[in-house]
């Protein structure tokens, strides 16, 4: 991938989760000038195990063969529905970027309170390496973990898509669908 290439397409995937028993996950295609091309949903179970699943079909029914990586806002949503964006990567051959905005030593402590004795939920966690910090444009920082592409690379794709704030635009525009979704479709559980 050429991420200085001007036509480079990020789908920003983020959720909308309201303490039901399904969540709204959103995808949006942007162009890097911050052209929305494409918006998808799905929903998660609430303390399930099915994000990367409900992400895999998301995008595969998007059928959009033009997407050059995916933004993930978060690895760990819908109450500790973790996402393994290696499997992403591998499934849908696009290198992957999982943006959050806080300094933190982590969920682990949490996961095995609410999911005691849960070792495949607690592996899946620690997989997920890492996190690293990047100082953007906007004066902001940000932490990320990426697959399929260098961490410089995925630094510079999160700051050539946040217009301002700290929030890459298909994540933020993904996360206002999202709960926009979920607030008038009443036939979520």
């Amino acid at each position: 991938m050429h991420i200085s290439k001007k036509g480079i397409r990020a789908l920003g995937i983020a959720e909308s989760y309201s303490g039901r028993e399904q969540s709204v996950i959103c995808g949006v295609a942007m162009r890097k000038d911050l052209r929305i091309d494409g918006v998808g949903f799905n929903t998660v179970t609430v303390g399930g195990t099915d994000a990367t699943d409900s992400v895999l079909s998301l995008v595969k029914k998007l059928a959009r063969s033009d997407i050059n990586v995916l933004l993930l806002g978060g690895c760990v949503i819908s109450w500790y529905n973790i996402i393994d964006p290696s499997r992403l990567c591998r499934e849908l051959d696009l290198p992957v970027i999982c943006v959050t905005y806080e300094a933190s030593e982590g969920l682990i402590n949490d996961i095995e309170n609410h999911f005691p004795g849960d070792n495949d939920r607690i592996s899946m966690y620690h997989r997920l390496g890492e996190r690293f910090p990047v100082l953007l444009k906007t004066g902001r920082t940000v932490y990320i973990r990426s697959w399929g592409l260098i961490d410089a690379d995925a630094a510079k794709i999160c700051d050539e898509f946040t217009l301002d704030g700290k929030i890459p635009e298909p994540i933020r525009v993904a996360r206002l669908s999202a709960r926009a979704f979920m607030r008038y479709n009443y036939n979520l559980k």
